[in-house]
């Protein structure tokens, strides 16, 4: 009788109950706070290329000077990345997050007190270059592999599109702020709202799916909680030797550079300005680089479903080819005033803004297994190291020259190159390098 009982009140309900409502699984609430994490750190993201023109009056530095503090912030950022997975194997996604906030509110709010061009390069470069990478698309891509086995490529879309939705929040708040009221309640804005974000992380941003006793999203089993893995540094540094040996890594990281190259360091940084000294008032190109992260969101979730039906290598070769064709054109658009043919290259360089994201995730995924995190953590330095370049060099062009207008060629002929190199990548899958 008793084990009737048991079979009874564990079996499907009787006659006349009303079936057990179908609940959203766990990890698409993960997948949300993460969303909103990366939002609050983007704020940052938004602030170079406005406060280019703000300190170049107020305290003479030249363009060059500002850029190299820029591309210190985007050569830690990736430089730091690799680190920071291994430290969230080691710690938790949730400890290495929320100390990495509180570091980029620090960095932030710390700048309002500058008067040097070195307090310039510590707050935004080392202090926010290093929080910034702490959580950079390697967080995305731990808790995406984590909490995911199915749409991962949807999810991977999803979150890298979190960066874009930041900037389309942050940027015509800031340039208005900055416009009104200068560039210090910008930066303190900026502080604010990486901290408000920590309290979410701290309360609902769960390590692991094991954590609460549930499967990940797709999964036939559960999968429990792996130990904690010590010397994080060294782990990051073996996945990457036994990484570095293979050929897929080496033309994943060259083509990452040169996404960064033309994102990060070129539009990002070098837009506001170059739209300034053709006339256009500052509040008018931070729009348009808002409208760019409208369409970022549609493209790289766009990019994410892509990547879950169709070669990879063939939509990064596509990705790349369109975005030089873009670049070429853009010293033709500057002007004044917003035109047609200026919103037609927004909204076609924001689809593909950073939609190179998911398919360079899935060919990590492809050839790097569990390391894959890690290893695309590297790949993401390199994404940074191009950006820092660029956005070091574009400042130092703009000095020499007086234009940006070598900087958008130069960029659209990388851009084909890394088209080519795309498809060179093997779809024949590696050996996971060992932990």
């Amino acid at each position: 009788m008793t084990t009737t009982s048991r079979t009874a009140a564990v079996g499907p309900p009787a006659s006349g109950r009303k079936p057990t409502r179908l609940r959203v699984h766990r990890a698409w609430f993960v997948a949300a706070v993460t969303f909103v994490t990366i939002i609050g750190a983007a704020a940052f993201r938004a602030v170079p290329g406005l406060f280019i023109d703000p300190l170049n009056e107020e305290f003479g530095w030249s363009r060059g000077t500002i850029g190299a503090a820029v591309s210190v912030n985007l050569a830690l950022y990736g430089l730091t990345a690799p680190f920071a997975a291994a430290l969230m194997d080691r710690y938790g996604i949730r400890r290495v997050v929320a100390v990495a906030l509180t570091v980029i509110a620090a960095g932030s709010g710390v700048t309002v007190w500058m008067t040097a061009a070195w307090q310039l390069m510590l707050c935004w470069g080392l202090l926010v270059g290093l929080g910034s990478g702490s959580m950079a698309l390697a967080f995305a891509a731990t808790v995406t592999n984590r909490w995911f086995t199915e749409r991962r490529g949807l999810v991977s879309g999803i979150l890298t599109a979190a960066s874009a939705s930041g900037q389309l929040i942050f940027l015509p708040l800031l340039s208005w702020i900055v416009d009104r009221y200068s560039w210090r309640p910008a930066a303190v804005t900026v502080a604010l709202a990486a901290l408000a974000v920590v309290p979410f992380v701290w309360l609902l941003l769960h390590d692991h799916p094991a954590d609460i006793g549930r499967k990940p999203y797709g999964a036939k089993e559960f999968v429990p909680k792996p130990a904690p893995v010590p010397g994080a540094a060294r782990r990051a540094l073996t996945v990457f030797a036994s990484a570095a040996r293979t050929g897929p890594f080496w033309l994943l990281a060259g083509t990452f550079a040169i996404c960064g190259a033309s994102t990060n360091g070129l539009i990002q940084t070098h837009f506001v300005p170059a739209s300034h000294d053709h006339g256009m008032p500052i509040t008018a190109a931070a729009s348009l680089l808002a409208v760019i992260g409208v369409f970022d969101v549609v493209g790289t979730v766009a990019s994410g479903w892509f990547t879950d039906r169709f070669d990879a290598r063939r939509l990064l070769a596509v990705y790349y080819a369109l975005r030089g064709i873009s670049l070429l054109f853009l010293p033709l658009l500057l002007a004044p005033s917003v035109h047609p043919p200026m919103l037609l290259f927004i909204v076609f360089y924001g689809l593909d803004w950073v939609a190179t994201v998911p398919p360079t995730l899935a060919l990590c995924r492809e050839h790097y297994g569990d390391d894959s995190p890690i290893v695309f953590g590297w790949v993401l330095a390199s994404h940074q190291v191009g950006a820092a370049v660029v956005a070091f060099a574009g400042g130092l062009a703009r000095d020499a020259f007086g234009s940006y207008d070598v900087v958008w060629l130069a960029s659209g002929a990388l851009c084909a190159a890394a088209a080519l190199m795309a498809l060179v990548i093997r779809r024949r899958p590696a050996v996971p390098p060992a932990g």
